[in-house]
């Protein structure tokens, strides 16, 4: 009886029933561009993870770095598709989720924080924490303000070659 009053108190509990789940549609094509698209991201971290291998206990550089460049690019890639673009229905999922979200590691980043904290780098280890947190959000930052001003120098250039073409009269 208390478990039903916490759960109906519980605002992430799931409240659907098993007939509502079955409802949900899962579209094919968009299965396979995640699942594409998480193998090529997945195969990238593991290309980089084996030429920057580290010790446990080390400080992880190359999962660090995957995690904050991919983190620039979904930045780039979301400010893209929701501001400059009308891509093909499956960009988001293959570049997004399926891509990036195979590419960054946020888990073994706090695998490798645990590590480093059994080996006695407990200062070590939150600062690797802190410096993944902040890194991957101005990263993400980073990615959507250098795609805004490369956009709009972009199309300040066309619309200049524009009016200078219509004034020669071509």
């Amino acid at each position: 009886m208390a478990a039903d009053r916490v759960a109906s108190e519980d605002s992430d509990v799931d409240r659907e029933t098993p007939a509502q789940r079955r409802q949900w549609n899962c579209d094919p094509a968009v299965l396979a561009a995640i699942a594409a698209g998480g193998v090529l991201g997945a195969e990238a971290r593991y290309g980089l993870l084996v030429l920057m291998p580290h010790e446990p206990g080390q400080w992880p550089m190359a999962t660090w770095l995957i995690n904050v460049s991919g983190c620039f690019l979904i930045g780039v890639l979301y400010f893209s598709i929701t501001e400059l673009t009308s891509p093909h229905r499956l960009v988001r999922p293959f570049l997004g989720v399926g891509l990036l979200g195979g590419y960054t590691t946020f888990s073994t980043a706090m695998i490798d924080v645990q590590q480093m904290a059994l080996a006695g780098h407990e200062g070590a280890a939150l600062g690797y924490m802190l410096a993944t947190l902040v890194a991957a959000v101005s990263a993400t930052f980073a990615g959507v303000s250098v795609t805004r001003a490369s956009a709009a120098m972009f199309l300040s250039r066309r619309a200049r070659r524009s009016a200078h073409d219509h004034a020669a009269g071509r």
